[in-house]
């Protein structure tokens, strides 16, 4: 592991298909406003950063429930990692919930293993966000002992950027998950954790990036929010330095932008069946600050200026 502001231009619905043999594109046109705010980037280019992200696998061996078909995950990240074949990523994050929940300990460390090693095609530097399903019987450390990762919280700077995992698997009390000892709607960041969070964000000399589980950019009451999430927003506001926070847990495409920070809630893999309903993305990250992230099946695409 290497150590350690804006409105949107455009949600776009890019898909690309083969019909009759012709490489087709849709929902590309761009309003003029969006280019000029675009100025003269080539979004052509590779970014100075470019990140593959995968968001709510939900990976275990057991039957769909109701949207949820958990078997499909490892037919859905074959498709992920061929794309990220193509698409070159400098590294992939996985944004929570890798596996469900299993019938005993046993079992999820299973499913942790199971899916790490579906993983493990993927030839790409990986970071790891917990979810609150990772840690439901595993303790944190034994989620990260799975996936080869030392810490929950942590940064790194990558040509130029930095970027900051943050772990809100905590319960009001400070408590860590695990051992099903909370409720999934008392998602926190303590107060070690953000005291961390803006010395780490002082310290940097580089635009900043994060990366999250539980939504930051919901009321405090909301049942999938951090429940502080009012305070993590004001660090990452006062620090100047953060562009943009993707997060998951609520399953769906969702877009917001607080003060200057974009926050864009990316859609579940685990939801729906067949290869029709993954989803996945990759974000070029640009010099002069823009991203672009270009969507995968029901994963929206966005640009920012």
């Amino acid at each position: 592991m290497k150590q350690e502001s804006q409105s949107p231009v455009e949600s776009l619905t890019r898909r690309a298909f083969l019909k009759n043999g012709a490489l087709i594109l849709s929902g590309l046109t761009l309003s003029p406003w969006s280019r000029t705010a675009l100025g003269d980037l080539d979004t052509t280019k590779r970014g100075a950063v470019r990140i593959g992200l995968v968001t709510d696998l939900h990976y275990a061996d057991k039957p769909p429930v109701g949207s949820r078909y958990y078997r499909e995950t490892l037919t859905k990240l074959k498709e992920a990692a061929t794309q990220f074949d193509s698409d070159r990523p400098d590294f992939v994050v996985f944004q929570g919930d890798l596996i469900d929940s299993g019938k005993s300990l046993e079992q999820e460390k299973t499913h942790l293993q199971t899916v790490v090693n579906a993983i493990s095609a993927i030839p790409f530097p990986k970071y790891y966000v917990l979810g609150n399903h990772c840690v439901d019987q595993l303790k944190k450390a034994e989620f990260l002992q799975g996936v080869g990762q030392k810490k929950s919280f942590y940064s790194f700077d990558q040509n130029g950027f930095h970027f900051v995992v943050l772990d809100s698997c905590f319960k009001s009390d400070g408590t860590p998950y695990g051992r099903k000892n909370f409720t999934w709607t008392d998602a926190n960041i303590p107060p070690e954790e953000l005291a961390w969070l803006q010395a780490d964000l002082k310290q940097t000399a580089y635009p900043a990036i994060v990366f999250a589980h539980q939504p930051l950019d919901l009321k405090d009451t909301d049942s999938h929010a951090v429940k502080n999430s009012s305070e993590v927003r004001k660090v990452l506001e006062q620090s100047g330095k953060v562009t943009a926070v993707f997060q998951g847990h609520s399953h769906r495409n969702k877009y917001s932008e607080i003060k200057g920070i974009h926050y864009c809630t990316m859609v579940a893999m685990v939801e729906g069946s067949g290869l029709d309903n993954n989803g996945y993305s990759t974000l070029d990250v640009y010099e002069d600050g823009s991203l672009i992230l270009n969507g995968f099946r029901k994963q929206k695409d966005y640009r920012w200026s």
